[in-house]
């Protein structure tokens, strides 16, 4: 089994009180009304790298570089229940940015303090490895197994899952 890959992107911003990260409340698909890094599908021939800059300027009008994007994991996500809901998603922070973000039909862009990220809101992994991520730790690449309610993580481990798929060039 090949595990189809996208990509998110946690922007990030200096202001004068802390840092802020740059998420998105989704509007369609796969996520929806859910709080989300900025990211989707890897197209087929497209780098994940490309992807990423791809996907920040569609759902957020924001232009970043490929250079900028620091990988910080791989994750794969595996859901039993809804076998076409699993992925493998590889993570970025990026720093440097152009423009203002933009809602747009996919995503309503916001700006969080990191003390303030409404993990309530987001995928049940993201509190188990994002807090790290953006205070500049790198993530250990790890599978999480979500529940059949298709919003718990049941199982967690390090490393990937054994159906290894063909991994699109990147920046690792």
């Amino acid at each position: 089994m090949s595990l189809p890959e996208v990509c998110a992107v946690y922007i990030l911003r200096e202001r004068a009180r802390s840092a802020e990260v740059l998420l998105g409340y989704k509007r369609t698909g796969l996520g929806l009304g859910r709080v989300v890094g900025i990211g989707g599908k890897v197209e087929p021939g497209e780098s994940v790298v490309g992807a990423a800059v791809r996907e920040v300027r569609e759902e957020t009008e924001l232009r970043i570089a490929a250079a900028d994007l620091e990988p910080v994991g791989v994750f794969d996500y595996l859901f039993p229940a809804e076998p076409a809901w699993s992925q493998r998603s590889h993570v970025f922070v990026c720093r440097r940015f152009a423009g203002v973000p933009a809602e747009t039909e996919e995503i309503v862009p916001a700006w969080f303090a990191l003390d303030d990220v409404p993990f309530e809101r987001m995928w049940d992994d993201a509190r188990r490895w994002l807090p790290e991520v953006l205070r500049g730790a790198h993530a250990d690449d790890a599978t999480f197994t979500f529940g059949d309610d298709l919003a718990t993580v049941t199982a967690q481990r390090q490393g990937l899952a054994e159906a290894e798929t063909e991994t699109a060039p990147s920046a690792r």
